[in-house]
Order: structure tokens, then C-alpha cells, then sequence
């Protein structure tokens, strides 16, 4: 089954954009197995937009930008394959790709033909330049249709950033996982926003469709194609790759990984973190409480109080693993250090369950003992905690 769980890899847009070629897709290959990204799970590589020359071939067919892959795509592929790796690439399901090359609406059975002859494993379909007179739906089932028609397994994700409401209806259609929104860029505010988002969608995302929230840009440092904004510091890369890992979605990395500080490859192969992620149950998580962060007032005018309210800048988020294990997340979105608070009621051990939970920081492996009635912890600004915990029962 394509798509059990979610799939893990590597894209190559977010820092190459563009600038793609046979000899960088092969050395990532070498880069991904001899540097642990394939043990822990990272098996598809994926080529974005820009691979194509700027016009079909008089076959009707895409035609590799020879400059850029002069051995073709077959070549490039049964290379990937070589290192024990799956092969990536990508259109659009509208009548160009947003860099403004062929794509394929209208000829979606002839390049799901092309690209199962080339050997690829895994389809990124976009959806710019779609006609205002075409129907989304209807576009991404015949892609959908198209790739089954070739007799290959070809992962299917559909990249519809939201539009028309995918979550009620990708499973539907044959996607493997469905972009839910905008594109992500590489600063603190845009993956927030995206994880906030989705938050209600969660419910509609689990084997065999996964809720895409976009790429990720850990380990970036404002380098790269999607470079806007203020770098991020390690805790909130660690906050965004946790997030992800929480909500049970695609891993797909879009750092160059030969560049990236090893911080970042070791928070990427955290066992606990992944583990979280490829649950095999694949259960979202769910919200038990959406809050205010209370800040001082450092210059209260006449009526105000000495303190202000950021509003909606803390969440606690539960999720049921297998084996009887489950994850608590306490996220504090607002600059400022504050207490978050969990009454265990809320997540179904009353005082007198007799029961209590056995917790561990996801993030250290530190045991933290049993906690019962109430588990409160700090959370710095900007940060998050997340625990791995267990039932057990409570002696007092």
C-alpha cells in the first residue's frame, strides 16, 4: 500500500528552486544514504518545477532540459534507484508550472505514460496557471486515473494549496497526501501559520491521504528559494519539524542537507520524533486547549492594566499512538516565557481514575516521573514542550 504511513524525502525547491541538474540530484542521492537520511526513513527524492525544456517535443511529450540532464531522466532515475532510493518529479494540473513550463493539463495520460517509462515513484502535481473555466476536482481524478492506467505504483500528491476545500475530498480522488496550503517560506511566522491552519483539517488526513502541510525549512538559514523573512533560530526549526511530526504529515526536507549545520541532520533523525510522526495508527492530534499568553505591560497608560493579552498563542495538543503510548504538546507561539497549563481531566484521567501518566521529554529521553490531577510545565517563548507519555497506576 502506497502511503501507509506518511512519506518521508527530500524536494529540491525550496533551496535550489530553479538551479537543478543531474550532478546535484546525484550527489544528494550519495548524501542522503551515506549521511543516515534513508535508514531513518527519508526514501523519496524529489525534483521540483524546472526540469523541462520550454516547449514539447513533436511526440507531444516533455522533453528534459538537456543542459541540465544530459543522461535523460531514465538515467537519473535508475541512479536513485541504485542507492536504494525512490525518484521523485513533477507537473502541474494546469497548462503551465508556475515557472512557467508545459504542463500537464489536457495531457495528463501521455506524461503519466512518460513519466512511469522513466521510472518515477512519487508525482508532485501542482496547480498554477489552472483555467478559470476548468474543474479542480475533475483534473486531479484524471491525473489520478492517468497514473493508475500505467501499471507503475507512482505516489500522487497533489499540490492544490487548499483550494476548493481538498481535505473533503483527495482520499476521494486517488491522492496519496494533499497540500492544504500556501506556500511555506522560511521564517517563523509562515510555518505557524500554516500549522494553525490546519489544526480542524487534521481529522480528515490518515493512511493512504495525508494532510500536506508543505515542505520543510529546517536547516535553511534564509538561503535558499523560499529565503524570506527573519532566520530562524534551532528552537524554532526544532518547533516546526516537531509540529509536523505531531500532526502526523509528510517530512519532505528542502534544505540543502550537505550544507546544514549537524544539529539540524540529528534533529531531522530523531528517533522519537519520527517515531511520533509514523505512528502506525496514524491518529491526529487533538486539541484539548487554545489560549492567551500573558505579558507584562512595561508602560500602561492611564485605564490599562499592567499586563496584555496575546490571544490564541498557546495550544496543548494530544495524540493516541499504538501500543498504548501517546504524545502531549504544550506550544507557546508568543515571545514570552509562560506557564501552560493541563488539567489530566481533560484528556480523560479524572482524580479518581487511580491512573497517571509516566512522561518523557520526546525531545532528551529525560524521565520526568508520574503526573497526576495536573502537569503545568514552562515553556520558553517561541518554543514548545513535547512529551512521550504512558498510563500507569497512580500510587499516590
Amino acid at each position: 500500500m502506497l502511503a501507509q504511513r506518511p512519506p518521508l524525502g527530500w524536494n529540491s525547491w525550496n533551496t535550489f528552486g530553479e538551479k537543478i541538474n543531474d550532478a546535484l540530484i546525484r550527489e544528494m542521492a550519495d548524501y542522503m544514504v551515506d549521511n543516515g537520511y534513508l535508514e531513518a526513513g527519508y526514501e523519496y527524492l524529489v525534483i521540483d518545477d524546472c526540469w523541462s525544456l520550454r516547449e514539447r517535443g513533436a511526440d507531444g511529450r516533455l522533453v528534459p532540459d538537456p543542459a541540465k540532464f544530459p543522461y535523460g531522466m531514465k538515467a537519473l532515475a535508475d541512479y536513485v534507484h541504485s542507492r536504494g532510493l525512490k525518484f521523485g518529479m513533477y507537473s502541474c494540473a494546469g497548462v503551465m508550472t508556475c515557472a512557467g513550463y508545459p504542463s500537464s493539463y489536457d495531457h495528463e495520460y501521455v506524461d503519466a505514460e512518460t513519466f512511469a517509462s522513466w521510472g518515477v515513484d512519487f508525482l508532485k502535481y501542482d496547480f498554477c496557471n489552472f483555467p478559470e473555466t476548468g474543474d479542480c476536482r475533475a483534473r486531479y481524478q484524471t491525473m489520478s486515473m492517468a497514473l493508475k492506467s500505467t501499471g507503475r505504483d507512482i505516489l500522487f500528491s497533489a499540490c492544490n494549496w487548499g483550494q476548493h476545500d481538498p481535505w473533503k475530498w483527495m482520499a476521494g480522488v486517488g491522492a496519496h497526501m494533499y497540500r492544504s496550503t500556501g506556500d511555506i517560506m522560511d521564517n517563523y511566522a509562515s510555518f505557524t501559520g500554516i500549522f494553525k491552519s490546519q489544526l480542524d483539517n487534521l481529522c480528515m488526513s490518515g493512511s493512504g491521504c495525508f494532510n500536506d502541510m508543505d515542505m520543510l525549512t529546517v536547516g535553511m538559514g534564509g538561503k535558499g528559494n523560499v529565503g524570506f523573512g527573519k532566520v530562524c533560530s534551532y528552537e524554532e526549526y526544532r518547533m516546526q519539524f516537531a509540529l509536523w511530526c505531531l500532526c502526523g504529515v509528510p517530512l519532505m526536507m528542502g534544505a540543502d542537507l550537505r550544507a546544514i549545520q549537524p544539529e539540524y541532520r540529528d534533529l531531522m533523525q530523531n528517533r522519537n520524533l519520527l517515531r511520533i510522526d509514523q505512528d502506525e495508527e496514524c491518529r491526529p492530534p487533538m486539541l484539548i486547549r487554545k489560549g492567551s499568553v500573558f505579558t507584562s505591560n512595561p508602560d500602561p497608560k492611564e485605564g490599562e492594566m499592567p499586563w496584555r493579552s496575546i490571544p490564541d498563542s498557546s495550544y496543548t495538543l494530544f495524540r493516541h499512538l499504538s501500543d498504548g503510548e501517546f504524545a502531549l504538546a504544550y506550544i507557546n507561539l508568543s515571545e514570552a516565557e509562560t506557564t501552560i497549563h493541563l488539567e489530566m481531566i481533560d484528556i480523560g484521567l479524572p482524580v479518581n481514575s487511580g491512573f497517571a501518566l509516566q512522561v518523557t521529554d520526546a525531545f532528551t529521553g529525560e524521565d520526568l516521573g508520574r503526573k497526576s490531577d495536573f502537569f503545568n510545565p514552562v515553556v520558553p517563548g517561541r518554543d514548545m514542550r513535547l512529551y512521550l507519555c504512558r498510563l500507569v497506576k497512580n500510587n499516590g
